[in-house]
């Protein structure tokens, strides 16, 4: 290209949400860009009348806002070479189409769809396959052709594949050299009959316009590259680098679709991903920065990205590797940042445990495997829980920037923040795991560690700090001659509801005294049935 400054583009078609196969090939344009000092352009591909929406279009910039891919040129921001969506461009392909015309680089075709049908079906029963238009209308005489326009008679343009042309050939930057020989090439229809331009030739008028140096996307485009390049030639216009990347794949091999699982930017962002995180799982899809390092900043990818470090083996997009990614971003972004991003997520969890019923209830244990096993009630968060949850989750920020560290190591996604959380707001409430019931709080004993958890918990003297409480339950061991698991498990499933959950007397330190004390009660009588005789502080 004549322009020496890298100029890179992605084009998406407003017909959906923003696939993550699409979110990959927009990361690795913006990496490439700001690795070189160039500029990143995003064009909106809406000449799909029936598919194409404005609120498909705010879908993906809100994504592509939400991945922190800032564009240089585009919409909402503007730029020199626009406008940047398609349907205002359509004076930039007639011009380019009278251009083919002075060149006589194209011809009017009159076929129609009911004989093209035609001669395909008779080629592939008869001649072992359909190779392609047969150029009925390109000897015409043109002025014939030009009387039938004149008529009015539909038709298409379409494009002479030079005689004589040797095979296509480029240097693709992943892929490496590329050959196609040019008895493959068809003469592509450029504009439809309805004066629409045909993708190939949009995308070649507008990349050549926006003087694109590097066109990087799909390998599914891998096919288009010698039919754009056939365009390119006959608008005497210089050729990008070209750099198709691999496709990706779902965990059992096959092209990554809805059947395995969340398949949109917007799917990992309602599921509590933080973008940096997804950003940095994408941009290893292909590429790496040294064959071992994980965590890439932002910062180092736009530093670091090189087409000559992207594999055209196809990627596997591993879901448990993200998890492990987004959780390490997590354990690092902090107490108030956590807050802060992951505010809905809180307030779902002070909704949920705020709709726990009165007193102790044993609830089944989730049996995702066994659909026919009994499965806890799901507790729908109501429109006004979770506006009372808002409310407190902004007006109690410090406290909830003293959960962050109880919970942190335990997180992979924002989204299971209320189902780990949610015992902190159920009062003097309890949802007891019926698993965790049947392996704790009925083995032998168990009553009584509970009961002598209580006294020390229930005792004025004993300041409400982790710590000391910790440290005076943990006493009891020697006294009661009781392994610690033994001793503790009772209360943690008391006053959590299970056995696995956030550290427990920073836990308890974080509730209120009383409702802590009437939580172990109510345990103690829905179990036991039983009655604790220790005066409640």
């Amino acid at each position: 290209m004549a322009n020496d400054k890298v100029r890179v583009r992605f084009a998406p078609s407003p017909t959906g949400k923003l696939h993550i196969g699409g979110a990959r090939t927009a990361i690795f344009n913006w990496a490439f860009a700001r690795a070189n000092q160039g500029d990143f352009i995003l064009r909106i591909e809406d000449t799909d009348p029936e598919r194409s929406t404005e609120e498909n279009v705010a879908v993906i910039l809100n994504a592509m806002d939400w991945l922190g891919l800032k564009w240089d040129e585009g919409p909402v921001v503007g730029g020199s070479h626009g406008p940047y969506y398609q349907t205002q461009r359509m004076d930039t392909y007639f011009e380019a189409l009278e251009q083919l015309k002075a060149s006589d680089a194209v011809y009017p075709c009159f076929c129609t769809k009911e004989q093209l049908d035609a001669k395909r079906k008779k080629a592939e029963a008869e001649e072992g396959g359909y190779s392609g238009y047969d150029r009925t209308c390109r000897d015409l005489d043109p002025a014939e052709a030009q009387e039938r326009i004149a008529a009015g008679e539909p038709h298409v343009w379409r494009l002479k594949v030079p005689d004589g042309h040797g095979p296509i050939e480029f240097d693709d930057m992943v892929y490496g050299p590329m050959s196609f020989p040019i008895e493959a090439m068809d003469d592509m229809i450029v504009m439809r009959s309805d004066g629409t331009p045909t993708y190939n030739f949009a995308v070649v008028c507008d990349d050549a316009n926006m003087q694109i140096t590097h066109v990087i996307r799909g390998d599914d485009h891998l096919s288009n590259t010698p039919k754009q390049i056939l365009i390119y030639e006959a608008l005497g216009r210089p050729l990008p680098r070209f750099a198709h990347l691999s496709m990706i794949l779902g965990s059992d091999g096959k092209k990554l679709s809805k059947r395995h699982g969340a398949t949109s930017v917007e799917e990992y962002r309602d599921r509590g991903y933080l973008s940096d995180a997804l950003v940095n799982f994408l941009a290893l899809l292909g590429w790496s920065l040294d064959g071992e390092t994980t965590i890439i900043s932002r910062d180092e990818l736009c530093r670091a990205f090189s087409l000559d470090r992207v594999t055209k083996k196809d990627a596997v997009f591993d879901e448990t590797k993200l998890n492990w990614i987004d959780g390490v971003y997590i354990r690092e972004m902090g107490a108030t940042a956590w807050v802060e991003q992951a505010r809905t997520f809180l307030a779902e969890a002070v909704a949920l445990g705020s709709m726990a019923p009165e007193g102790a209830q044993i609830v089944p244990t989730p049996n995702p495997s066994d659909p026919n096993a009994p499965q806890p009630e799901p507790h729908l968060v109501t429109e006004d829980a979770l506006l009372s949850g808002f409310d407190y989750v902004d007006e109690h920020a410090a406290w909830f920037e003293r959960v962050y560290p109880l919970v942190s190591e335990r997180l992979e996604r924002f989204d299971q923040i209320p189902e780990k959380l949610a015992y902190l707001f159920w009062g003097p409430n309890c949802q007891l795991d019926e698993k965790s019931v049947r392996k704790v709080l009925e083995k032998d004993r168990a009553d009584e560690a509970l009961r002598a958890c209580y006294e020390v918990l229930a005792n004025p003297d004993n300041p409400w700090e982790a710590g000391i409480l910790e440290e005076q339950c943990r006493a009891l061991g020697d006294l009661l001659d009781m392994k610690l698991k033994n001793l503790l498990q009772p209360l943690r499933v008391a006053i959590c509801g299970n056995m696995v959950s956030p550290p427990l007397f920073e836990s308890i330190e974080l509730m209120d005294r009383s409702q802590v004390m009437q939580r172990i009660r109510n345990v103690m009588d829905t179990v036991y049935g039983a009655d604790l005789d220790v005066t409640l502080v």
